[in-house]
């Protein structure tokens, strides 16, 4: 009998032991990466809710450093060299750190990122960049805190950071073109088609030297025993764009054959549009 009560004692303490309750967080972690021209920017960060709780000048009170965010501190990290507040940063991974006000946010980015919350000693030496970001109003609450990616172009995006009624609009830059250019500079050493093709493209959708990119696109399907129909309207495009209407018409036309033939009637549609706008339909 008592040897039973002890094999009982310790199937109880193992089970005890082994034995996990798991609830939802109530902060629930995040991770997002976004590519930004040709660099990948992630952001991770917990996200705590609003709860009936009057969030900024209360819970997250004005004028002191706040984690942005919940639990450990929130964290951006850039594969690339980028440019924050007319600042150069370097690639790697930073906190954001915010100090809000009810018209304006101090948005900090801050080289320690090990910190649950915001820093016991804040260090301004880690500080590598500060935004002075605007805020405005929204027309309805947000209940979970949110952070993310807006208004993205080859070469910028803003981290745009939303709760309660707030949104707050944290800009930078990229160096795209730099990275681009020496590309195509190293590249053209020694083209291919597709170098030439690409170095063209990149000029014409950022409108780049039209004479230059055309100038290269030509030179990119002079190599190309086919060209396909998409090839030939951006070279379509950038007739136009140096005033060679002719030129422009005879190859949206040839594009637009193809188009066809590849049953895209995207294309189909873009060529007309173009020739009716030449004056070739």
């Amino acid at each position: 009998m008592r040897k039973l009560l002890f094999l009982a004692a310790i199937f109880s303490a193992s089970f005890a032991l082994n034995a996990q309750v798991e609830i939802p967080e109530s902060s629930p972690f995040t991770k997002i990466e976004q590519k930004v021209g040709l660099t990948d920017v992630t952001l991770e960060y917990s996200r705590p809710g609003m709860k009936n709780r009057e969030i900024f000048g209360n819970l997250v009170p004005y004028d002191r450093v706040w984690r942005t965010g919940a639990n450990f501190n929130s964290k951006i990290t850039f594969s690339e060299d980028v440019l924050i507040g007319g600042k150069d940063v370097k690639a790697g991974t930073y906190a954001i750190f915010t100090k809000p006000n009810s018209s304006k946010w101090d948005v900090y980015f801050y080289a320690d990122t090990q910190n649950w919350g915001a820093p016991a000693q804040w260090d301004d030496s880690k500080v590598v960049a500060t935004v002075k970001a605007e805020t405005y109003k929204l027309p309805m609450n947000i209940e979970t805190f949110t952070m993310g990616f807006d208004d993205l172009t080859s070469s910028s995006a803003v981290l745009g950071i939303m709760w309660e009624n707030i949104y707050v609009a944290v800009p930078f830059s990229v160096y795209t073109d730099k990275t681009v250019t020496k590309s195509i500079e190293k590249a053209l050493n020694g083209p291919s088609a597709n170098d030439y093709y690409a170095a063209a493209t990149y000029y014409l959708e950022e409108g780049k030297d039209p004479k230059q990119a055309n100038e290269w696109m030509k030179k990119a399907l002079s190599m190309m025993k086919d060209p396909k129909f998409y090839q030939l309207r951006k070279q379509a495009l950038l007739y136009a764009a140096v005033g060679d209407k002719k030129n422009a018409i005879k190859t949206a036309k040839l594009s637009l054959e193809k188009s066809k033939e590849a049953g895209n009637l995207d294309y189909v549609k873009m060529n007309e549009d173009s020739l009716k706008e030449w004056g070739a339909l």
